[in-house]
């Protein structure tokens, strides 16, 4: 079982170190390969990492550091990368020792040199929980941990060394990937070729580099020009050489750009992940620098392979942004862009929460889900600048990232910005709300209602409906969460009367709705429950929403399924969890997975009930609770899976139960999705 990122250009070499990587990963538990920025150890890293996947039984799971500027999303970073999105109220530390702790997988963690000291203690604190937990590292140094093997990856070796020549195996086949058709068998082309290579020390990235001017330069042309770069610089006090090999390869890249893709290139270092085009344009684009002349160099920029690009998205290496960064600090713009970046997520936070009752909402949350460590850099930097806006910011974030698992950050961003700024009004209103559905996600039900009575005296100033109906949604869900269904009703009704709305007029709107439909459920007014989420999600599939439909859903199912209906109950779950599906909200997966399996349970069929129920088991511990939802579920549970191991027989029910906790998640959600075989 493999998470690894794919393989955009081919391997080339490294027979050796592959060699001696296995060895290291058989013996030790933490091997780190070092280097300098663009010797090709995150390459050897991720060929190695494939070629040991059979060996890991719980998977290869690889972990992509560069995005981090400091330690502060490290522990988020590598949970969400094996897939743990933790809504627990435990340090996220804790909560990720214990998921790894009975696993046999392998972890990379790639690109750790800017979070040394912070990657070496996560490693010791989770080797020593994880017993099957073997770590594969990169970084420019080592991490300094105990038991720690070292592998240092050299740059490629030249002619005439032991594996001679795969320095110019790789530039030709980057030179014909370049220039299709290039023919470098001449005699006076190969010798340029091979200088090169000499000259650039055989390191990869400087290579590729090199030939990315093929399509404007010959081949002799390029040595030329190199060799007269490195001449002028007499210097040998540079240490090691092979530094100064590769500032000369990017510093005369840069040179050869157009004079707005090296504009482009320093402002684009203010992201720290993948970038998507249309954000490059809104960040980047001022002065001489258009939003078309932006696209134009971004296409300029990863022909020259600066950055790379897959789709609509672009990624520069940690070497050549660095060396953005540089320029932008020459330019004087860090704060400028720093500014410019912070708005434009900030923006595109307001456009999501603006369009969440819309068509658009499934594709909000990916965006959001993808922007994450863009969003968080932008907080960071509104906390420093402008605590309104980054209390604006964080309470119109915080539901996203409470339904996408993001919990830890909500919680921490959203009272970071209520300590940073305390005026009055509709944004600390929000983010109180959101901070108490974080914390009754996290099963923080006294802080919940302690922030729900807060969110609603904030409410009765505001003078704002969605500000009353949100209050009163937090105050709802959390008398629901602790059994007071008859109180959760009231509450809920209550602000619905006093709105007045259409019923979709505003977000909080439709989230006490829904309340008042579980809180039926909960009293055992199926009739009414029944009829108010048919028409609840008659509405909002209509329109398009998911979020609400999805729990509406979830409601018919479950009143069908009291009502002695369970083939009507599986079809309401099965569309529960493509919505949630959509959204990425593990939690909301784990729910509908155990409601489908009661669902099936209750038509008989005991092992296929039995492999979801193994299937839910697997997504209620990434999200680190055990078996949740409204109290009257827990009976539902307790009665289903006694049907389902008695239909099956004990073996069978472990045996299958087992398949759908041990087996690939996804693809047992994905199982669940298309329904039984006819």
């Amino acid at each position: 079982m493999g998470h690894l990122p794919e393989e955009t250009t081919s391997f080339v070499g490294r027979a050796t170190e592959l060699v001696t990587v296995e060895r290291a990963l058989r013996t030790h538990r933490l091997t780190t390969l070092t280097g300098p920025g663009g010797v090709g150890k995150s390459r050897l890293a991720l060929r190695a990492a494939d070629r040991a996947v059979d060996r890991f039984p719980d998977g290869v799971w690889w972990v992509d550091l560069s995005p981090l500027a400091d330690d502060r999303l490290l522990l988020v970073t590598v949970s969400d990368a094996v897939g743990l999105s933790d809504h627990t109220l435990r340090m996220p530390v804790e909560a990720l020792s214990e998921w790894l702790a009975d696993r046999r997988l392998l972890l990379v963690l790639d690109c750790c040199e800017r979070l040394v000291g912070a990657c070496a203690q996560l490693v010791a604190d989770l080797v020593g929980a994880a017993p099957g937990l073997t770590v594969l590292a990169t970084s420019r140094q080592p991490l300094g941990a105990q038991g720690e093997k070292r592998v240092e990856v050299p740059p490629l070796p030249l002619a005439g060394d032991d594996e001679k020549g795969q320095a110019l195996a790789l530039f030709r086949e980057r030179a014909t990937t370049a220039v299709p058709g290039i023919c470098l068998d001449e005699p006076a082309a190969e010798a340029a070729a091979q200088e090169i290579c000499r000259r650039l020390e055989g390191i990869p990235l400087a290579l590729e580099l090199a030939c990315a001017r093929l399509g404007e330069n010959s081949v002799q042309e390029i040595a030329e020009r190199l060799t007269s770069r490195l001449d002028v610089l007499t210097d040998e006090s540079a240490r090691p050489r092979r530094h100064r090999a590769l500032r000369t390869a990017i510093g005369w890249s840069h040179e050869l750009c157009a004079p707005l893709e090296r504009l482009l290139w320093a402002r684009l270092a203010v992201f720290g992940g993948d970038i998507e085009e249309a954000d490059a344009r809104a960040v980047c684009a001022g002065g001489p620098l258009s939003a078309d002349d932006v696209s134009r160099a971004l296409t300029g920029l990863a022909d020259r392979s600066v950055i790379r690009q897959d789709g609509t998205r672009y990624r520069m290496l940690d070497t050549l942004r660095e060396y953005g960064a540089l320029w932008l600090a020459e330019l004087g713009e860090e704060r400028a862009l720093a500014d410019r970046h912070a708005a434009h997520f900030a923006a595109l936070v307001r456009g999501a929460h603006a369009g969440w009752l819309g068509r658009d909402q499934v594709a909000w949350y990916g965006r959001i889900a993808d922007s994450h460590s863009e969003l968080c850099a932008a907080l960071d930097h509104l906390l420093a600048t402008d605590p309104a806006a980054a209390q604006e910011m964080a309470g119109r974030v915080g539901f996203f990232w409470s339904c996408c698992g993001h919990l830890h950050e909500a919680r921490i961003y959203l009272e970071r910005t209520l300590d940073a700024f305390h005026e009055p009004g509709p944004d600390r209103t929000r983010s109180l709300w959101a901070l108490g559905l974080t914390a009754m996600l996290q099963g923080d039900y006294e802080a919940a209602h302690r922030l729900g009575e807060q969110c609603d005296t904030a409410a009765s100033h505001d003078k704002d409906p969605e500000s009353t109906l949100s209050a009163a949604y937090l105050l709802g869900l959390t008398s629901l969460m602790t059994g007071g269904a008859q109180t959760g009703h009231a509450v809920a009704d209550r602000a619905l009367r006093a709105a007045g709305g259409d019923g979709f007029s505003h977000p909080s709107e439709l989230r006490c709705r829904l309340v008042r439909v579980f809180a039926l459920t909960g009293l055992g007014r199926l009739d009414e429950a029944g009829a108010e989420a048919a028409t609840l999600r008659a509405e909002c599939a209509a329109r398009g929403e998911c979020w609400t439909r999805s729990y509406a859903d979830y409601q018919l199912s479950l009143v069908h399924l009291l009502s002695g209906d369970p083939h009507a109950a599986e079809t309401h779950a099965r569309s529960m969890l493509a919505g949630k599906h959509q959204l990425r909200d593990s939690f909301g997966i784990a729910l509908g997975l155990d409601l489908m399996a009661a669902a099936v349970a209750a038509q008989g069929e005991g092992a296929r009930a039995a492999r979801l129920y193994g299937t839910g088991q697997a997504f209620w511990d990434m999200v680190g609770h055990p078996q949740r939802g409204t109290p009257e579920l827990a009976a539902v549970r307790t009665e289903c899976e006694r049907q389902s191991r008695e239909a099956a027989g004990d073996v069978a029910y472990e045996s299958e139960f087992r398949l759908g906790l041990s087996e690939d998640s996804v693809k047992n959600l994905a199982r669940a999705l298309r329904g039984p075989m006819p």
